[in-house]
């Protein structure tokens, strides 16, 4: 089942189902003959469509509601936060090409400072699924929470069969008493093979595929840093504002500390092009991942 099987379905069986779109169909292409008066198409007015979503949510609808992720967030962030965050109503977001999957664009239309703001709203939830596979098994637990959430969407298929989604917590690949790398969003599968690289040199290596980063599964991330010599953050994301900031706030509140490699966006927006190249030059396939951890290992002694 993909996404659209999954929100046809789903707003078939429940009438407060409203599907909402800002000129982007990409997603739910086939569903305005399915639903009807339920399928709606602002136009490009991303700010409107929100408006109306808070208005639709506050009587009792559920409105999933869909844009480029750079313009659901940042165009319509004073609406999200005032119409949708401060009555805390149950609008689900859906941001399109976030992060490095907006490959060829160009920085107006990246979304790499979106987990930033978004978790910053109270009472925002926020989501990113590793592949299609992930997508399909968390977005009924978020579409049906009485929270509002900004999901990055991620349909890109993949080979790998994940567990079943529990609300709020994490999926742990594997534990690592060398490493663990701490993931969220499409470069999970990179995040992967760089662990099968490093586990090929002999290294123990753990993987977490995050899936929500608000809330954020504490618990497993404080086990990882209490059993692993070396944390890594990856992620399609600045630096600022990201699963960084996250970890150091998490550890800091707990008075602890770590051994810590953040792979992000070092305060800049990524070099435009076909994604292959993107993750070449900016150092994130499975290779670099792994390069960088090894290099960090030698430079602090620890193997």
């Amino acid at each position: 089942m993909n996404y659209e099987e999954l929100l046809t379905k789903m707003a078939l069986e429940d009438e407060r189902f409203i599907v909402m779109t800002a000129e982007n169909r990409a997603l739910v292409r086939n569903m305005p003959k399915t639903l009807g008066s339920r399928f709606i198409d602002t136009g490009i007015t991303e700010q409107t469509m929100v408006g109306m979503a808070a208005g639709l949510a506050s009587r009792g609808r559920i409105p999933v509601i869909h844009a480029l992720a750079p313009f659901l967030t940042m165009r319509a962030y004073e609406f999200i936060r005032t119409d949708v965050g401060i009555a805390n109503l149950p609008v689900k977001l859906s941001g399109f090409i976030p992060g490095f999957l907006s490959d060829g664009n160009g920085p107006t239309h990246q979304a790499i400072e979106d987990v930033a703001i978004m978790r910053g709203i109270p009472g925002m939830e926020v989501y990113a699924p590793a592949d299609e596979d992930d997508l399909v098994k968390m977005l009924p637990d978020v579409w049906l929470s009485p929270s509002p959430a900004y999901v990055r969407i991620n349909h890109k298929p993949s080979s790998y069969t994940h567990a079943p989604y529990v609300p709020g917590k994490a999926e742990t690949i594997s534990e690592g008493k060398d490493i663990t790398i701490l993931v969220y969003g499409f470069l999970f599968e990179n995040a992967l093979k760089a662990k099968e690289l490093l586990e090929k040199e002999g290294l123990s290596v753990g993987l977490i595929n995050l899936r929500s980063l608000k809330p954020i599964d504490e618990e497993a991330i404080i086990k990882a840093v209490l059993n692993s010599e070396l944390i890594v953050t990856v992620e399609d994301h600045f630096l600022t504002g990201g699963l960084y900031s996250i970890l150091a706030e998490l550890l800091l509140s707990k008075k602890l500390t770590a051994n810590v490699l953040p792979l992000s966006l070092q305060d800049k927006w990524f070099k435009p092009a076909l994604l292959n190249h993107v993750l070449e030059y900016e150092g994130f396939t499975p290779e670099k991942i792994a390069a960088k951890i090894k290099n960090q290992l030698q430079s602090t002694s620890i193997k």
